[in-house]
């Protein structure tokens, strides 16, 4: 038992990942007694400084939109009028890490997708990822210099190269490993038992 994990693959600033947030939290709350649950971050959008195109912003927006119709999520559509958008996700990604540290991993991910999707701010921004580090109970200082540093930069490169060896076809993605085989998880965005009937069978 102890030598099966569920990885899950994500990014923090995944429109689908937070679509998929109230079923993933079933389902991780079911499994938590039966196999170690693991987090990976998978990298949407390298550093960037430059603006999203219009076509692009017209893309996401439209993405949010389908994800509000499919599942109910809530999203903030002020978000665009009040940011100038980036398309820029390894910020939020080092945040997850240096959370991670601390055992905050998943408490960041929430306070990035809650300052994004329904405060309208911009986890692209450095200043927003500090400002939400001192929130959910980090250091200040100690999380700018980690922020900051070529340490926890390659910490991220090398994360991203073992997430994309994985059997994965985007975010958010879930993947069985058992000894040293690993299985693809098919994810069902509504029904956390669905996903958890395939898991418990591999445990079997």
């Amino acid at each position: 038992m102890n030598q099966c994990k569920l990885i899950y693959i994500h990014d923090p600033m995944c429109s689908w990942c937070w679509g998929y947030t109230p079923t993933w939290l079933k389902l991780k709350a079911e499994l938590e007694n039966k196999l170690t649950v693991e987090y990976k971050v998978g990298g949407l959008a390298p550093d960037s400084q430059t603006a999203m195109t219009q076509n692009m912003k017209e893309r996401l927006e439209s993405t949010w939109h389908k994800i509000e119709s499919e599942l109910g999520t809530q999203f903030n559509f002020e978000f665009w009028q009040k940011n100038q958008p980036r398309r820029s996700t390894y910020p939020a990604c080092r945040a997850a890490l240096i959370a991670r540290k601390k055992n905050k991993e998943s408490e960041m991910i929430e306070a990035i997708q809650h300052a994004y999707y329904l405060n309208a701010q911009n986890p692209s921004d450095d200043s927003v990822l500090i400002c939400l580090a001192e929130q959910i109970g980090l250091n200040k200082n100690e999380f700018t210099v980690a922020f900051l540093s070529d340490e926890v930069n390659n910490e991220l490169k090398a994360e991203l190269q073992y997430t994309r060896s994985l059997p994965i076809h985007g975010f958010p993605s879930l993947v069985f490993l058992r000894e040293d085989k690993l299985y693809s998880i098919e994810i069902n965005y509504k029904d956390w038992r669905h996903t958890y009937n395939q898991i418990i069978k591999l445990l079997d």
